[in-house]
């Protein structure tokens, strides 16, 4: 049996929107349809979603769209809004210009989307890849996005770019001790630098360089 997929796509250029379309379109996915709706602003985005006789399984939000200011609908974060409310089980896709930390983090923290896309780090194969990523289930989030969440990272902890090459040295398996030869400090500077970062991301619970590596990876660091 053919199963529907809904998707709603929300941009102001009509020219993106086909394409996006378009890609989606000339890729077979077995046993799914796939149905586009477009909305070129808020008000016509917040019309398709609040009638009842629409259902969309997957919602591409370009960020900067046409107010809907008599509904204090300004963005595409409150579209996401708006189908997290009306729609709760609509898988929300964020295609945005902007990869600020700040915004990222108001992305997630606000609507939790499957996927934030930064528009220019995309083309035609990765824009596809990205969609089947989600598809499977899985988030999505393009290299500048998770560049810009790792920096903030950085920055939270006042790591600078030594920190993060003698981090990235380990997590390739190089042993301190050769680390110099990539890294131009001291074996003595490098480990006073590992062992501090160390004491600061776990909290003084120590560990070998493997636990370290790994405790850091699932913090989004590396």
């Amino acid at each position: 049996m053919i199963k529907d997929i809904n998707i709603l796509i929300v941009d102001d250029h009509p020219m993106t929107i086909n394409g996006y379309i378009n890609v989606l379109s000339d890729e077979e996915f077995e046993g799914h349809n796939l149905n586009f709706t477009k909305a070129l602003n808020c008000k016509e985005a917040y019309e398709l979603i609040t009638d009842t006789a629409n259902t969309f399984n997957i919602a591409y939000l370009d960020l900067s769209l046409p107010p809907y200011p008599e509904k204090n609908i300004i963005s595409g974060i409150d579209i996401g809004l708006l189908l997290r409310k009306q729609i709760p089980q609509c898988t929300i896709v964020f295609l945005t210009m902007h990869s600020e930390a700040k915004l990222v983090d108001r992305l997630i923290k606000d609507v939790n989307p499957q996927g934030i896309i930064c528009k220019s780090d995309i083309d035609i194969d990765e824009f596809l890849n990205a969609f089947k990523i989600i598809f499977s289930g899985e988030t999505y989030l393009s290299s500048k996005i998770i560049k810009s969440l790792k920096d903030r990272v950085f920055n939270n902890y006042k790591l600078d770019n030594y920190d993060k090459q003698i981090l990235m040295r380990l997590s390739e398996g190089i042993l301190t001790k050769n680390i110099p030869n990539y890294v131009p400090l001291s074996l003595n500077a490098i480990e006073e630098r590992k062992a501090n970062m160390k004491n600061i991301l776990l909290q003084g619970k120590g560990g070998n360089d493997d636990e370290f590596i790994d405790a850091i990876k699932k913090m989004g660091i590396l």
